[in-house]
């Protein structure tokens, strides 16, 4: 399972435009806008978080599949509380990798041109999502089998 911080149904549109755009000119699966809270993770239950809100700072490219391209989230004190609570809530203590919070744009495994493409194209759009920000006030609780790149088997709990 995954958590993802939401944004509000009113500031979707521009997320979705962006994504649509890359994906038909880089390929790519449909994914909904999202923040990930804590990803891929075998769980049962979340405990509630405050609600709190995510600033959107840049477009950023990534090396692996789910981290293609991305807006940076403003890692403010509430942002990664948000994170450490969750990850306490369900028993992960020590993160190997230190949490960077992100709104992913495009999942593929693209060249590095092809990334540094797709990050300009959705720098084009900065009008829509950078420095926008929004408050999470839910999550979702994903199933999220990250050997299926296709995101076929993924599933809104």
């Amino acid at each position: 399972f995954s958590v993802w911080a939401m944004p509000a149904p009113d500031r979707r549109r521009g997320f979705l435009e962006v994504m649509n755009k890359l994906r038909e000119e880089f390929g790519g699966p449909s994914f909904d806008p999202h923040v990930t809270v804590v990803g891929a993770q075998r769980l049962t239950k979340a405990q509630a978080i405050k609600p709190y809100t995510c600033r959107l700072q840049q477009v950023a490219c990534g090396k692996h599949f789910y981290q293609c391209v991305y807006m940076l989230v403003d890692p403010t004190p509430q942002v990664m509380q948000a994170n450490l609570h969750a990850s306490r809530c369900f028993g992960i203590l020590e993160n190997p990798r230190p949490y960077m919070p992100h709104l992913s744009l495009l999942y593929g495994d693209l060249s590095d041109k092809d990334k540094q493409e797709a990050k300009a194209k959705a720098e084009g759009f900065n009008h829509l999502i950078c420095n926008t920000e929004f408050e999470v006030s839910s999550f979702c609780l994903y199933r999220t089998d990250t050997e299926d790149k296709s995101l076929n088997s993924w599933e809104k709990v």
